[in-house]
């Protein structure tokens, strides 16, 4: 008997794919656990419909991802903090104050969950790098300027 499955079952398939299995296995165990439906004509058009829809919101997605990665590359977010004379930062500067920083100077909203920043914590000036995940085949890296800021007395 063909079946589409509604949710993954071990050993047998994943969700939204077309499986053939003995007919008391589909009818006894499958489709009263709602695990699956039958491959009729009616929802074979209606799977095909949703898997078409879903590659192209998929799509959308990723392309979205590509647009800000052309944005960030090569791009260089300063970050102003409180340090000392020697270099050492009050605190220190997480991906937090990166999210912040290009959402301030650059109109880029990221997940900040989603930036990496070159050895977590940055803790002195400088020179850094932070990597972001946008898309699970999009990443991108962009440079980090830690610079002083300038006291006014």
């Amino acid at each position: 008997m063909e079946i589409i499955l509604i949710e993954d079952v071990t050993n047998l398939g994943f969700t939204d794919e077309i499986v053939n299995v003995k007919n008391g296995y589909a009818r006894n165990y499958l489709f009263p656990n709602k695990f699956a439906i039958p491959a009729t004509e009616s929802n074979k058009k209606v799977l095909a419909e949703k898997l078409k829809q879903r590659s192209h919101k998929l799509e959308k997605i990723k392309n979205d991802a590509m647009s800000i990665a052309e944005r960030l590359t090569d791009l260089t977010v300063n970050i102003v903090v409180k340090a000392t004379d020697e270099g050492v930062i009050y605190g220190s500067v997480t991906n937090i104050a990166v999210a912040e920083a290009l959402k301030d100077q650059f109109d880029i909203e990221l997940d900040r969950k989603k930036i990496v920043v070159q050895g977590e914590n940055i803790k002195e000036l400088g020179q850094y790098k932070a990597n972001v995940a946008l898309h699970k085949d999009v990443r991108v890296e962009f440079n980090l300027n830690v610079i002083k800021e300038e006291v006014q007395e």
